[in-house]
């Protein structure tokens, strides 16, 4: 169903009350005009439920690109500068009605960002966030329904692939973004969570003692692990890991079973990006079992045919 914004909302009677990440709840318009996205995940619910991307501004991950599980279309939005370094000038640029961001890049300046527009911090890292957050999102652009059908269907297909991922295989994994001492990802981050579910074996384990959600990891442990499928955060062409003679050493580097992979992995908690990455995550986990996926095609099939330009 394509959503359209075709007149201004009311303040008076358009209003409904969402409480984040913060624990604080805020008054947010109904179907609002202009959306500030410091992250994909406001981005991603909202091209699933059919708005148009002139209705955004957001935060990018890799400068000079648009993602591909987005089909591109971020490059019609208004930039917001890369989401680490949110820059609150464009921000208040863009006059947007709402904004919707990720807490650990702005809670440190929630009080100028108040003072733009309602703001909405999630934290946007977790798997059991993501259903939340999609609720929440689908609600506040009117299409609660929507939501919750685009959560229920999710579910329904990772138990699909489950089903049908081979038995008594729990291929060793990593998920990290790269550098001299990569950052790994605990199981509770949304990506690793879906690799989890097919059967892989995280070797960071879960978060303990109210960790964040992901850890560096020498390579000396990393090594220690062994990790059989390494999927990496492909942030540009410096992959300072691979300089490292122990990187060789791993059995994923051994076997080709490195993936450089894209936004979507750090960036899963909206529709699209969780779907695409089952998809992906079932192909690299079992080859023989899952096809190679396109990425593009995959965002296709959610993204209503309208906005895809």
């Amino acid at each position: 169903m394509m959503l359209f914004f075709c007149c201004p909302a009311s303040a008076a009677d358009r209003l409904i009350p969402i409480t984040d990440d913060r624990g604080v709840t805020v008054e947010v318009p109904v179907t609002p005009q202009s959306v500030a996205a410091v992250s994909y995940l406001a981005v991603d619910v909202g091209l699933a439920l059919g708005v148009a991307p002139r209705h955004f501004a957001v935060t990018y991950m890799t400068k000079g690109r648009n993602p591909d599980f987005l089909l591109g279309l971020t490059r019609e939005m208004k930039l917001l500068g890369q989401r680490a370094k949110p820059n609150l000038e464009l921000v208040s640029e863009a006059k947007p009605d709402l904004i919707v961001a990720m807490k650990r890049y702005t809670i440190g300046n929630a009080a100028s960002y108040e003072a733009i527009a309602p703001y909405l911090a999630y934290n946007m890292e977790r798997y059991d966030e993501s259903f939340r957050e999609v609720s929440a999102l689908a609600r506040i652009f009117g299409q609660p329904e929507r939501g919750e059908a685009l959560n229920a269907s999710f579910k329904r297909h990772l138990a699909d692939y489950v089903a049908k991922a081979p038995k008594n295989v729990h291929p060793r994994f990593a998920i990290m973004w790269g550098g001299d001492t990569p950052f790994a990802f605990h199981t509770e981050n949304t990506a690793a969570s879906i690799v989890a579910a097919l059967g892989g074996d995280n070797i960071v384990g879960p978060m303990t003692h109210g960790e964040r959600f992901g850890m560096e990891m020498s390579l000396e442990a990393m090594l220690e692990k062994d990790p059989e499928v390494i999927f990496i955060y492909d942030s540009g062409p410096d992959r300072p890991q691979e300089n490292n003679p122990i990187w060789s050493q791993l059995s994923a580097v051994q076997n080709g079973r490195v993936h450089y992979v894209g936004d979507q992995w750090v960036e899963t908690n909206g529709p699209i990006a969780r779907e695409v990455v089952l998809r992906e995550a079932a192909h690299f986990l079992y080859p023989g079992t899952f096809p190679a996926v396109n990425v593009r095609a995959e965002a296709a099939k959610i993204i209503p045919a309208a906005l895809q330009k």
